[in-house]
Protein backbone atom coordinates (compact mmCIF):
# COMPACT_ATOMS: atom_id res chain seq x y z
CA UNK A 1 0.00 0.00 0.00
CA UNK A 2 1.07 3.62 -1.04
CA UNK A 3 1.46 6.16 1.85
CA UNK A 4 -0.18 9.10 1.64
CA UNK A 5 1.66 12.39 2.76
CA UNK A 6 -1.43 14.27 4.22
CA UNK A 7 0.35 17.35 5.12
CA UNK A 8 2.40 17.88 1.25
CA UNK A 9 -1.20 19.11 -0.16
CA UNK A 10 -1.20 22.24 1.92
CA UNK A 11 0.37 25.04 -0.22
CA UNK A 12 4.22 26.17 0.46
CA UNK A 13 5.28 29.57 1.06
CA UNK A 14 7.12 30.10 -2.08
CA UNK A 15 10.99 31.00 -1.63
CA UNK A 16 12.05 34.84 -2.26
CA UNK A 17 14.12 35.28 -5.28
CA UNK A 18 16.80 37.02 -2.79
CA UNK A 19 16.42 34.58 -0.58
CA UNK A 20 19.52 34.18 1.85
CA UNK A 21 20.90 30.69 3.30
CA UNK A 22 19.46 32.03 6.81
CA UNK A 23 16.53 33.55 5.45
CA UNK A 24 15.95 29.33 3.94
CA UNK A 25 16.66 27.74 7.10
CA UNK A 26 13.99 30.08 8.91
CA UNK A 27 11.70 29.12 5.49
CA UNK A 28 12.46 25.65 5.80
CA UNK A 29 12.34 25.17 9.45
CA UNK A 30 8.42 26.79 9.79
CA UNK A 31 7.25 24.72 7.09
CA UNK A 32 8.09 21.84 8.76
CA UNK A 33 7.36 22.30 12.29
CA UNK A 34 3.83 23.51 10.62
CA UNK A 35 3.80 19.74 8.32
CA UNK A 36 4.97 18.01 12.19
CA UNK A 37 2.32 19.89 14.13
CA UNK A 38 -0.44 19.03 11.49
CA UNK A 39 0.33 15.06 11.02
CA UNK A 40 0.82 14.76 14.92
CA UNK A 41 -2.94 16.67 15.39
CA UNK A 42 -4.30 14.80 12.76
CA UNK A 43 -3.55 11.43 14.59
CA UNK A 44 -3.93 11.96 17.97
CA UNK A 45 -6.33 14.90 18.15
CA UNK A 46 -5.70 18.72 18.55
CA UNK A 47 -5.80 18.88 22.57
CA UNK A 48 -3.87 15.81 23.02
CA UNK A 49 -0.75 16.83 21.78
CA UNK A 50 1.70 19.23 23.54
CA UNK A 51 3.69 21.97 21.83
CA UNK A 52 7.32 20.66 23.32
CA UNK A 53 6.12 17.15 21.62
CA UNK A 54 6.29 18.63 18.31
CA UNK A 55 9.11 20.84 19.33
CA UNK A 56 10.83 17.53 20.23
CA UNK A 57 9.90 16.35 17.02
CA UNK A 58 11.67 18.58 15.22
CA UNK A 59 14.26 19.04 17.17
CA UNK A 60 13.82 22.45 18.47
CA UNK A 61 13.07 24.15 21.89
CA UNK A 62 9.85 25.15 23.20
CA UNK A 63 10.61 28.73 22.97
CA UNK A 64 11.76 28.29 19.44
CA UNK A 65 8.65 27.30 17.95
CA UNK A 66 6.83 30.28 19.43
CA UNK A 67 9.20 32.42 17.79
CA UNK A 68 7.61 31.02 14.57
CA UNK A 69 3.91 30.58 15.62
CA UNK A 70 2.76 33.04 18.62
CA UNK A 71 -0.06 30.21 19.20
CA UNK A 72 -0.45 26.69 18.99
CA UNK A 73 -3.49 26.98 16.37
CA UNK A 74 -1.17 29.09 14.37
CA UNK A 75 0.56 25.57 13.79
CA UNK A 76 -2.13 24.02 11.65
CA UNK A 77 -3.82 27.11 10.71
CA UNK A 78 -0.87 28.88 9.05
CA UNK A 79 -2.69 29.42 5.91
CA UNK A 80 -4.22 32.74 7.02
CA UNK A 81 -1.44 34.62 6.96
CA UNK A 82 -0.47 33.61 2.98
CA UNK A 83 -3.72 34.13 2.13
CA UNK A 84 -4.00 38.10 3.77
CA UNK A 85 -0.65 39.17 2.09
CA UNK A 86 -2.15 37.92 -1.02
CA UNK A 87 -5.46 39.99 -0.47
CA UNK A 88 -3.42 43.36 -0.11
CA UNK A 89 -1.32 42.99 -3.05
CA UNK A 90 -4.12 41.65 -5.65
CA UNK A 91 -6.98 43.99 -4.24
CA UNK A 92 -4.36 46.52 -4.76
CA UNK A 93 -4.27 45.44 -9.08
CA UNK A 94 -6.27 47.91 -10.70
CA UNK A 95 -6.21 46.03 -14.31
CA UNK A 96 -8.57 44.01 -12.82
CA UNK A 97 -12.12 43.62 -10.66
CA UNK A 98 -11.74 42.83 -6.82
CA UNK A 99 -13.99 39.91 -7.46
CA UNK A 100 -11.59 38.69 -10.52
CA UNK A 101 -8.55 39.49 -7.68
CA UNK A 102 -10.47 37.41 -5.40
CA UNK A 103 -11.28 34.37 -7.11
CA UNK A 104 -7.45 34.63 -8.46
CA UNK A 105 -6.33 34.00 -4.54
CA UNK A 106 -8.94 30.91 -4.34
CA UNK A 107 -7.96 29.57 -7.35
CA UNK A 108 -4.30 29.59 -6.88
CA UNK A 109 -5.17 27.54 -3.04
CA UNK A 110 -7.57 25.15 -4.61
CA UNK A 111 -5.05 24.16 -7.39
CA UNK A 112 -2.41 23.41 -5.11
CA UNK A 113 -4.82 20.89 -3.30
CA UNK A 114 -6.11 19.31 -6.30
CA UNK A 115 -2.95 19.44 -7.83
CA UNK A 116 -1.68 17.15 -5.42
CA UNK A 117 -4.54 14.85 -5.42
CA UNK A 118 -4.04 14.32 -9.35
CA UNK A 119 -0.21 13.14 -8.03
CA UNK A 120 -1.39 10.58 -5.72
CA UNK A 121 -1.35 6.63 -6.20
CA UNK A 122 -5.23 6.31 -3.94
CA UNK A 123 -7.09 9.83 -4.69
CA UNK A 124 -9.70 8.09 -2.14
CA UNK A 125 -7.54 7.96 0.62
CA UNK A 126 -6.19 11.55 -0.41
CA UNK A 127 -9.82 12.97 -0.27
CA UNK A 128 -9.79 11.20 3.20
CA UNK A 129 -6.94 13.21 4.27
CA UNK A 130 -8.44 16.59 3.67
CA UNK A 131 -11.62 16.08 5.25
CA UNK A 132 -10.26 14.97 8.26
CA UNK A 133 -8.23 18.50 8.36
CA UNK A 134 -11.32 19.92 7.78
CA UNK A 135 -13.41 17.81 10.30
CA UNK A 136 -10.69 18.74 12.75
CA UNK A 137 -10.82 22.55 12.54
CA UNK A 138 -14.63 22.32 12.82
CA UNK A 139 -14.64 20.15 15.64
CA UNK A 140 -11.78 21.61 18.11
CA UNK A 141 -13.19 24.89 19.80
CA UNK A 142 -10.03 26.75 20.11
CA UNK A 143 -9.61 26.40 16.09
CA UNK A 144 -12.91 27.56 15.50
CA UNK A 145 -12.42 30.73 17.26
CA UNK A 146 -8.55 31.06 15.72
CA UNK A 147 -10.42 30.27 12.42
CA UNK A 148 -12.91 33.21 13.22
CA UNK A 149 -10.40 35.69 14.42
CA UNK A 150 -8.40 35.87 10.99
CA UNK A 151 -11.60 35.83 9.24
CA UNK A 152 -11.93 39.31 10.79
CA UNK A 153 -8.62 39.97 10.09
CA UNK A 154 -9.02 39.14 6.75
CA UNK A 155 -12.14 41.47 6.61
CA UNK A 156 -10.17 43.90 7.68
CA UNK A 157 -7.33 43.78 5.34
CA UNK A 158 -9.46 43.29 2.33
CA UNK A 159 -12.19 46.83 3.67
CA UNK A 160 -8.35 48.33 3.75
CA UNK A 161 -7.62 47.57 0.18
CA UNK A 162 -10.72 48.31 -0.98
CA UNK A 163 -10.87 51.45 0.54
CA UNK A 164 -7.08 52.42 -0.87
CA UNK A 165 -9.05 51.72 -4.43
CA UNK A 166 -12.19 53.75 -3.71
CA UNK A 167 -10.48 56.63 -2.54
CA UNK A 168 -12.18 55.92 0.65
CA UNK A 169 -12.05 54.86 4.28
CA UNK A 170 -11.77 51.22 5.62
CA UNK A 171 -14.34 52.02 7.51
CA UNK A 172 -16.75 53.19 5.34
CA UNK A 173 -19.83 50.89 5.24
CA UNK A 174 -19.62 50.34 1.58
CA UNK A 175 -16.08 48.96 2.35
CA UNK A 176 -16.96 46.78 5.31
CA UNK A 177 -19.72 45.23 3.55
CA UNK A 178 -17.33 44.42 0.13
CA UNK A 179 -14.43 42.95 2.47
CA UNK A 180 -17.27 41.16 4.41
CA UNK A 181 -18.67 39.34 0.97
CA UNK A 182 -15.10 38.59 -0.64
CA UNK A 183 -13.91 36.93 2.41
CA UNK A 184 -17.30 34.99 2.42
CA UNK A 185 -16.52 33.43 -0.47
CA UNK A 186 -13.52 31.43 1.15
CA UNK A 187 -16.23 29.60 3.43
CA UNK A 188 -18.13 28.70 0.00
CA UNK A 189 -15.07 27.12 -1.72
CA UNK A 190 -14.44 25.04 2.18
CA UNK A 191 -18.10 24.18 2.30
CA UNK A 192 -17.92 22.92 -1.79
CA UNK A 193 -14.76 21.00 -1.22
CA UNK A 194 -16.41 18.96 2.10
CA UNK A 195 -19.51 17.83 -0.63
CA UNK A 196 -16.95 17.36 -3.87
CA UNK A 197 -14.64 14.86 -2.18
CA UNK A 198 -16.56 12.21 -1.72
CA UNK A 199 -13.65 9.86 -3.12
CA UNK A 200 -15.44 9.22 -6.84
CA UNK A 201 -14.78 12.19 -8.27
CA UNK A 202 -11.30 13.18 -9.98
CA UNK A 203 -9.19 16.16 -9.41
CA UNK A 204 -9.62 17.67 -12.30
CA UNK A 205 -13.58 17.40 -11.43
CA UNK A 206 -12.83 18.20 -8.00
CA UNK A 207 -11.48 21.73 -9.41
CA UNK A 208 -14.35 22.49 -11.39
CA UNK A 209 -17.04 21.55 -9.41
CA UNK A 210 -15.77 23.80 -6.86
CA UNK A 211 -14.73 26.48 -8.81
CA UNK A 212 -18.51 26.67 -10.46
CA UNK A 213 -19.67 26.96 -6.91
CA UNK A 214 -17.74 29.57 -6.09
CA UNK A 215 -18.10 31.60 -9.00
CA UNK A 216 -21.66 31.16 -8.91
CA UNK A 217 -21.83 33.30 -5.46
CA UNK A 218 -19.55 35.64 -6.46
CA UNK A 219 -21.92 36.30 -9.25
CA UNK A 220 -24.14 37.74 -6.10
CA UNK A 221 -21.94 40.24 -5.04
CA UNK A 222 -20.50 41.20 -8.14
CA UNK A 223 -23.12 43.89 -9.07
CA UNK A 224 -22.41 45.25 -5.74
CA UNK A 225 -18.78 46.03 -6.05
CA UNK A 226 -19.29 47.44 -9.86
CA UNK A 227 -21.33 49.89 -8.32
CA UNK A 228 -18.54 50.23 -5.54
CA UNK A 229 -15.96 50.87 -8.59
CA UNK A 230 -18.59 53.43 -9.51
CA UNK A 231 -18.20 55.05 -6.52
CA UNK A 232 -14.03 54.92 -6.50
CA UNK A 233 -14.48 56.53 -9.82
CA UNK A 234 -16.70 59.50 -8.54
CA UNK A 235 -14.49 60.03 -5.32
CA UNK A 236 -11.56 59.97 -7.40
CA UNK A 237 -12.81 62.92 -9.42
CA UNK A 238 -13.70 64.95 -6.50
CA UNK A 239 -10.33 64.09 -4.95
CA UNK A 240 -8.51 65.51 -8.00
CA UNK A 241 -8.05 69.31 -8.57
CA UNK A 242 -10.26 70.95 -11.48
CA UNK A 243 -7.35 72.35 -13.95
Amino acid sequence: MSTVDWTAWRPRIAAPEAEGLREQKKRLLRQRLSDAATEMFLERGFDAVRVSEIAQACGVSEKTVFNYFPTKESLILDQGETTMAALGADLADTDCSAVEATLRILSDELRAMTSWIAVQDDSRQAAAMIRRFGALARSTPSLRAYHRDMTDRLVTAAAEALARRTHGSPDDPESQIAATALVGLWSIQFQSLGKHLDGARTATQIHEAVTADVRRAAKLIDTGLTSLSDQASANGAVASPTP
